[in-house]
């Protein structure tokens, strides 16, 4: 008979388990995954696009840029996508572009490689690398280098959190240390010890010294800028704490840092709030970047 003992806080491994297996609490997630497939073709099909742009020399290391009309230099929102780290691709997130490209924003949609191919920590490198050649380069496509944002959903926002606590002149020099003015972590993971005990690490393969290294509520944060932490009300109790611990957490270091619970909604719902330029997110997040709401 399996042990009920608990393994994380008050969870057995069973309970564990079903906190994060997002999957299996929306029955009809291709109905939400249909639906940014159709909008990430819009996207493609409405805007000046730069596919596949190289931002480092593997394979992965490539960019999907959404570009405005109009004359720039305009502001930088840089996408990254979810999938618990080991799936998912950028074409997939082109949706991300339409609340943001029609009011004067660039989007940059990042790929990176996905574990089992890499680690973690090459993972993030390959991320940070990514913001740091979109500030370098930004003139050439007619962004602004001093105007980066960032969201992620899920994975994606436990990237965005990272992204904001990146000592970004100690990653490369040059690079100033407020790169990064402003972020939002949509339903997102900012604590890894569960996931590593939790039915994902058969893949993800973290360690004790990965889950200190790169869990964002166990690091100081090093931009100054706001942070919003969106999460469904639907998800389940440890979704809701992983943004209320980061919010707190931040907030007692000096940063603006919100939690934002949102009634109704669940992980897939979440992200797909963007699908409609004038939801509360969109909007929340065009405000992050100084555009009208």
């Amino acid at each position: 008979m399996a042990s009920r003992a608990p393994i994380f806080r008050s969870y057995d491994q069973k309970a564990l388990d079903a906190e994060y297996n997002n999957r299996a609490k929306v029955p009809d997630v291709e109905r939400y995954k249909d639906a940014q497939a159709k909008g990430s073709d819009e996207a493609r099909r409405r805007f000046d696009c730069r596919l596949d742009v190289a931002y480092g020399p593997g394979p992965t290391e490539r960019l999907d840029l959404y570009r405005p009309a109009g004359p720039g230099p305009h502001p930088i929102h840089v996408f990254i996508h979810g999938g618990y780290w080991r799936s998912n691709h950028k074409e997939e997130s082109g949706f991300t572009a339409l609340p943001f490209a029609p009011f004067g924003a660039i989007v940059a949609v990042v790929e990176y490689a996905l574990i089992p191919t890499v680690d973690l920590a090459e993972l993030i490198r390959q991320c940070r690398a990514a913001i740091a050649w979109l500030w370098r380069n930004a003139r050439d496509f007619g962004g602004d280098p001093s105007r980066i944002t960032v969201s992620g959903h899920s994975a994606g926002g436990h990237l965005t959190a990272m992204m904001m606590a990146t000592d970004w002149p100690a990653f490369s020099a040059g690079l100033p240390a407020d790169l990064v003015k402003a972020g939002c972590g949509i339903s997102g993971v900012y604590d890894l010890e569960p996931i590593r005990l939790s039915f994902h690490n058969d893949i993800l393969h973290f360690t004790p010294e990965m889950v200190r290294r790169f869990s964002p509520v166990l690091l100081p944060p090093k931009s100054t800028g706001p942070l919003l932490l969106p999460v469904g009300g639907l998800e389940g109790y440890e979704f809701v704490r992983q943004s209320e611990d980061l919010a707190a957490t931040w907030r007692a270091a000096g940063i603006d840092a919100r939690a934002w619970v949102m009634p109704g909604h669940h992980h897939f719902s979440t992200i797909n709030e963007y699908l409609n330029p004038e939801s509360e997110l969109s909007r929340a997040v065009r405000t992050q970047m100084g555009l009208s709401r």
